[in-house]
């Protein structure tokens, strides 16, 4: 008999419960043979809409014997051929790009200014201990990039632009657990993803990849408008047949050289704003709408949005049950992230709570100086490390009432930030339309999601980072730098993903389209 898909709504105290889960599918399948009936789980998610929390699942049922599951597809190298490829950067878009190309026959050569995963951890160790943030091995610089710690969030919206499946296949075939495949707002956590990325690493190797870690590009090679390789600090050249810059929406060095080479590059809109942090009890009761959770239920998230102040105000990077983390990528600067572990059973939770900037805020002509935007979001990032002792890592915080009463805060609630907080006016040190149009927001989110506003929860700047303000063009259907042949731009650094999910696909397509370049040009 053919198989079907029904879709019900359980409790918490049902969703481990296999036959619980099989009467609600039989009862809307209809009449049938109890004994003979089966079922597969496809997809499952939280529904918070009603008045008490509810999984969703999506089940293919069956009177009999289930079709086969989509089989996993493993990484798969193939021979190598003479062919090789510069990868900068050893993120989610370069390890991807760089698997991808060992199953077409070419030769990654990846570079990345950091260290290998389980080094970068004692240069991160230092940023809490001695306020130190090396240019080089920080939170977003390094191998697996930022996406290593910032929670390991596997969605994406951006699921038209390749194949998300195929992205998930290759985490499992590295250690991810196959529930990624169910699950429809996945994670890994921060304490798991370190291992993916070393098997990833090892399977690169193993296939004749090359990694170089601690390698710096400092300037490209191009040869009569051909990009034909790069330029490493220690004054190297490393040649290729085409280069895939990989490098993340923090590496401004890169935007920088670009530019003075006049490789094209362009200003492009960005978010800013702070970290909201709440205890995790408290986001539970707002948003289950329960006062204890249920111990079946995931610690409870959330991603809202609104219209303030006439511009998009939106939560970024939520962490239930997560820590805030310093992120700044050079010394002189105050950057903030989040991230969470597998369990997310810390005490706080903590978003980016952010606004739009666009290019009319900027204040200078973005034609004239694509780098404006950068500017000025490293210029705000400057401020904010200046307030503070301007030796550590330490951030200015304001509790939610005092900023929407625009006054100082004299004492802060307890925080994940471990470096510390001191109470400051954030309105002093934003952008006055980003303040603005932030207190506007809160007190939306107050009114729509009681308790979000809550007088207590702690305000910390700054958060910039949501995205790259520079986008390096390339051209639709090559993936190609439209000026420099040889040059393909991926993921969050070129402008075009989002998140971990959207920054692998975009690695794999590049991939693709470096392979079908490759085959014209011979």
């Amino acid at each position: 008999m053919d198989s079907k898909i029904i879709d019900i709504r359980v409790t918490p105290e049902e969703i481990d419960n296999p036959e619980a889960v099989k009467k609600h599918l039989m009862a809307k399948y209809g009449p049938c043979d109890e004994r003979a009936f089966t079922y597969r789980v496809l997809k499952r998610s939280i529904d918070g809409r009603s008045r008490e929390p509810r999984f969703s699942i999506r089940a293919e049922v069956c009177e009999g014997k289930l079709p086969e599951p989509q089989a996993l597809r493993p990484f798969a190298p193939i021979s190598l051929t003479e062919k090789e490829v510069i990868v900068v950067g050893a993120g989610p878009a370069g390890y991807f790009a760089a698997l991808r190309l060992l199953e077409m026959g070419i030769r990654p050569v990846v570079l990345d200014r950091g260290k290998d995963v389980r080094s970068r951890r004692f240069d991160l160790k230092k940023i809490y201990s001695e306020g130190k943030v090396d240019p080089h091995s920080n939170y977003c610089f390094g191998e697996g990039g930022a996406g290593t710690y910032s929670d390991g969030k596997l969605y994406t919206r951006s699921s038209k632009r390749g194949d998300v499946g195929r992205v998930l296949d290759l985490f499992i075939d590295h250690g991810a657990s196959e529930t990624i495949r169910v699950d429809a707002h996945p994670h890994l956590g921060s304490n798991v993803l370190p291992k993916i990325v070393r098997a990833m690493r090892e399977n690169i190797l193993s296939a004749g990849g090359e990694i170089r870690f601690e390698s710096h590009v400092t300037s490209f090679e191009v040869d009569k408008g051909l990009m034909t390789g790069v330029t490493l600090a220690d004054g190297q050249t490393v040649k290729a047949d085409a280069v895939i810059l990989a490098t993340g929406h923090s590496a401004r060095d890169v935007y920088r050289r670009l530019h003075a080479q006049e490789i094209r590059v362009e200003a492009k809109p960005f978010a800013l704003g702070l970290r909201i942090e709440h205890t995790q009890d408290l986001i539970d009761q707002i948003f289950y709408r329960t006062k204890t959770r249920h111990p079946n239920l995931p610690a409870a998230s959330y991603r809202i949005a609104c219209q303030a102040n006439g511009r998009g105000v939106f939560s970024f990077c939520m962490c239930p049950g997560g820590f805030v983390v310093p992120a700044a990528t050079a010394p002189g600067e105050l950057v903030l992230n989040g991230m969470s572990l597998s369990y997310r059973s810390a005490e706080y939770a903590n978003a980016g709570l952010v606004a739009e900037v666009r290019l009319a805020d900027i204040g200078e002509d973005t034609e004239a100086n694509p780098l404006a935007a950068l500017e000025f979001q490293e210029a705000v990032e400057q401020k904010v490390f200046k307030a503070g002792d301007g030796t550590t890592q330490k951030a200015p915080a304001q509790r939610v009432e005092d900023f929407l009463e625009k006054r100082p805060s004299t004492t802060l609630k307890g925080s994940s930030y471990l470096p510390g907080l001191y109470p400051a006016d954030l309105h002093e040190l934003l952008p006055p339309f980003v303040a603005e149009s932030l207190a506007e927001g809160l007190q939306t989110f107050g009114k729509k999601f009681k308790g979000f506003a809550h007088p207590d929860a702690t305000l910390i700047a700054v958060e910039s980072r949501t995205s790259s303000p520079v986008r390096i063009p390339r051209e639709k259907e090559s993936f190609m730098h439209p000026d420099t042949p040889g040059l393909f731009p991926a993921g969050e650094g070129a402008g075009y993903a989002g998140g971990i999910v959207s920054a692998a696909m975009d690695g794999l397509n590049v991939a693709d389209a470096v392979a079908r370049w490759l085959e014209e040009k011979r």
